[in-house]
């Protein structure tokens, strides 16, 4: 697995959803144009109504007032389309980087998820990518016309009295580098934050996906201390990123406060010489009283730019993670097959650790395989190569005598059926997770896959039948209802080839009856792969494999194998003597 260089995933890699939806945002720069354009005529139109006012012109000061209240209205104007504008836009972004993030993900193989917190990625795809969109609405909408509005305005009060200015202009450079400074620890803080929100967040989901072990264990005092501990850690992240907005605020805001002492100060110089009039120097407070805003705002949305800097570099690592498996780039799609499986020379292992060395197995279209071994062993590591969930170091996996790095995926995975030992089921009715991964429902397939599965006599009497909800992991329904819809999800795109991973381990003996008819009938006219502790389940498997230290010690039936006397029946005696 790669990732992006952290030094990469910045804002920069935004730049292409921005220009996606540059409409919304060339009407966001019009309108805050427009806004800007519209500022410095108020100044100028206080001093006129304070003129006005002196001379005790009620026409007059109406007049100005009136073109001060126009004045408001255009603005309003502008700033409804650019908040409209700019939300369109931004919420645009938010979508097509939370649809890209998502994808991405599902470019990944099972080894990059089995060593990746899932919590944390929930938090990716829904906290970081929504403030990253807010960080985009709220520079287009607030941001660019907060810069332009001090651009226009600093330039308004150097022309008012370039003197007077000046004193502001002294103050400024400081309060631009106390911003960057404040800035950059906001990022290094804020870095440390998400972490820990995000480490709480898969806390969470770890914690309440497995309750039912939590409670049985009566572990809830010592899941509370976890939690507790986390959230500690999370408060007090948090606590030093607010602790510097506090300091940095007053700190900004007497140099502010300074700064209009002095124009003040130099105002007063200036009128008493002769060089101003007391309406001028009302229009010029004016002027920055308008100016404080912007220049607030600025700083705010420069402490959000900066904070939510690390939720950027968190989306785009996982935007651009390559996976360890990839498919060809002239992969055709595996045409239907009969079911014949050739595993030449094959050796694979996880890191230093070898799982399987040198296998060498042909199994004939049709043909019942049961693995048998200890942990370990590599018996579900040989059918995890065969659905390409990885790919051997050494050897090749031939079905048909295909090689299957040569077709599609997809292709190759519809015609693998799975029955796992724990059973996932989702959100959505029974038909729809029978016909899981189908855009449209073929509802006889399903009802005719339901019958194979012995789901069909539990699940017609319901109120709603085939439309009945399956809630979260299904557990609205028994153990053996969910291996049952597996089996009939498994064979419902009719394969040629199907797995069953320990399918009756974790059933009651009734429950365990009618699966196992099931999966007799789900057999059938194909080539099946059955991995399995309990050996009661292999007995009629036209061969079994036993492996150990990822070689197959011995192959036979079951009888020929405990007239053998070797391992497996070792294995068979330990089971049905203990």
């Amino acid at each position: 697995m790669k990732s992006a260089d952290k030094n990469r995933s910045s804002y920069s890699h935004l730049l292409p959803f921005l220009k996606a939806e540059k409409r919304f945002f060339i009407i966001t720069l019009i309108c805050v144009c427009g806004y800007v354009a519209t500022v410095p005529i108020l100044p100028k139109l206080a001093e006129y109504a304070t003129e006005a006012i002196g001379k005790g012109d009620v026409k007059q000061t109406a007049y100005w007032l009136g073109l001060a209240m126009l004045d408001f209205v255009v603005q309003s104007a502008f700033l409804y389309g650019q908040r409209v504008s700019a939300i369109n836009g931004s919420l645009n972004v938010v979508l097509a980087l939370r649809n890209g993030v998502y994808a991405s993900l599902h470019r990944m193989g099972i080894d990059y998820f089995a060593d990746t917190q899932t919590g944390d990625l929930t938090y990716r795809i829904t906290e970081d990518v929504e403030r990253v969109g807010e960080v985009v609405f709220k520079m287009s909408q607030q941001f660019v016309s907060c810069l332009l509005q001090i651009v226009v305005l600093s330039i308004y009060i150097l022309y008012l009295n370039w003197q007077l200015s000046l004193t502001g202009l002294l103050i400024a450079p400081v309060v631009g580098f106390l911003i960057g400074q404040f800035g950059q620890r906001q990022l290094t803080l804020s870095r440390k934050n998400q972490g820990a929100i995000a480490t709480l967040s898969s806390l969470i989901t770890e914690v309440f996906s497995s309750i039912r072990i939590v409670q049985a264990f009566a572990a809830q005092k010592y899941e509370r201390g976890r939690f507790a501990k986390e959230a500690q850690l999370n408060r007090d992240a948090k606590f030093k990123s607010e602790y510097l907005t506090s300091v940095q605020y007053p700190v900004v805001g007497l140099l502010e406060a300074l700064a209009i002492m002095l124009f003040f100060l130099v105002g007063a110089w200036q009128i008493s010489i002769g060089r101003m009039t007391g309406s001028e120097f009302v229009s010029f407070l004016a002027a920055v009283a308008i100016l404080i805003n912007p220049i607030d705002l600025v700083i705010q949305h420069y402490n959000l730019y900066k904070q939510t800097e690390a939720s950027a570099e968190r989306i785009f690592e996982l935007m651009h993670l390559e996976p360890t498996l990839v498919e060809a780039e002239d992969a055709i799609a595996l045409p239907a097959i009969t079911g014949k499986v050739d595993y030449r020379n094959v050796s694979f292992g996880y890191g230093q650790e070898t799982i399987l060395s040198n296998l060498n197995l042909i199994v004939s279209p049709g043909e019942v395989i049961a693995l048998v071994g200890p942990s370990g062993a590599g018996k579900t590591t040989i059918v995890n190569l065969l659905a390409r969930f990885y790919d051997p170091q050494q050897g090749q996996i031939l079905i048909d005598g295909i090689d299957i790095k040569t077709v599609t995926i997809e292709s190759l995975r519809h015609q693998i059926g799975t029955v796992p030992q724990e059973t996932a089921l989702f959100s959505g009715t029974i038909a729809q997770n029978i016909a899981y991964g189908q855009t449209e429902v073929d509802y006889e397939a399903v009802e005719a896959a339901a019958k194979v599965a012995n789901a069909h006599d539990f699940i017609s009497p319901m109120s709603q039948g085939y439309h009945t909800w399956v809630g979260e992991r299904g557990n609205n329904f028994s153990g053996g209802q969910r291996q049952r819809i597996a089996i009939a999800r498994a064979i419902y795109l009719n394969p040629r080839i199907l797995v069953l991973d320990e399918a009756t381990s974790a059933l009651d003996p009734e429950s365990e009856a009618l699966v196992q008819e099931a999966l007799e009938r789900a057999m059938k006219r194909r080539t099946v792969f059955i991995i399995a502790h309990r050996l009661s389940t292999v007995r009629q498997a036209n061969r079994i494999l036993f492996l150990e230290k990822g070689k197959i010690l011995e192959s036979g039936t079951h009888l020929e194998l405990l007239n053998k006397g070797g391992r497996y029946a070792q294995f068979y005696t330990q089971q049905f003597d203990s």
